[in-house]
């Protein structure tokens, strides 16, 4: 069978996000993007580590997680970026979302999370617990999922640039409040965004990597 590519429309509460989904044959698992910090699912980085996921047979959701009114509203005020409430109402919807996609259908989840919207990611993973299997954070804010991090049972890789040392001290102070298996990885060399040679495909490596380690022993649409 041949791969699946499609742009979706997902209902979340009160408004529509846009999603593009791509589901190669056969799915080992799929993984679903937080995108923060004014970023969407055309992030250049994120497409980067999910062509790189759908290389290794997991599928990819790559979603706006605000609306364009939104998003306008955002570049000015920066507010609804930081809005972690907000953002992880919005990826809980998404993942919700999931079972009742026909492609999706059956596929263990999987939470990628980028600067806050790791933090969305991480409250996500603490309040849907029998639906999100596994997160990784690249640069992230964990620290700003508070107190929800004491919930989060699934295993989480956090990721950070050595050239990053106010994040890579907030990772480690989450880290140690995740109850379930943790691990930080510092890329050498790299700074917030990974820019530096090499540097994104080793954080594309670390994802793909945990994500076949926690998702890939679930058939999903292999079988279908």
């Amino acid at each position: 069978m041949s791969d699946v590519e499609v742009s979706v429309r997902i209902p979340a509460g009160d408004v529509v996000l846009e999603a593009d989904v791509v589901v190669p044959r056969p799915a080992h698992g799929i993984v679903l993007f937080a995108h923060g910090s004014g970023s969407g699912r055309h992030s250049p980085r994120n497409r980067f580590v999910a062509r790189e996921l759908q290389r290794a047979g997991l599928a990819t959701v790559l979603a706006d997680l605000l609306t364009r009114e939104e998003e306008r509203t955002d570049a000015v005020t920066g507010r609804m970026r930081f809005d972690i409430g907000l953002l992880a109402e919005r990826v809980a919807a998404l993942v919700d979302w999931l079972p009742e996609d026909e492609f999706a259908r059956g596929l263990r989840v999987g939470l990628f999370g980028a600067s806050t919207g790791a933090a969305a990611a991480l409250v996500c993973a603490a309040t849907r617990p029998d639906v999100v299997t596994a997160v990784v954070s690249r640069g992230g804010r964990p620290d700003l999922a508070g107190e929800f991090l004491r919930l989060v049972h699934q295993p989480t890789l956090l990721i950070v640039g050595e050239r990053d040392p106010i994040v890579i001290e907030l990772n480690r102070e989450a880290m140690d409040k995740l109850v379930g298996e943790a691990r930080l990885e510092i890329i050498p060399g790299a700074s917030h965004l990974f820019e530096e040679p090499g540097a994104l495909e080793a954080v594309a490596g670390l994802a793909r990597d945990w994500f076949l380690r926690h998702l890939g022993d679930h058939t999903g649409t292999e079988s279908r």
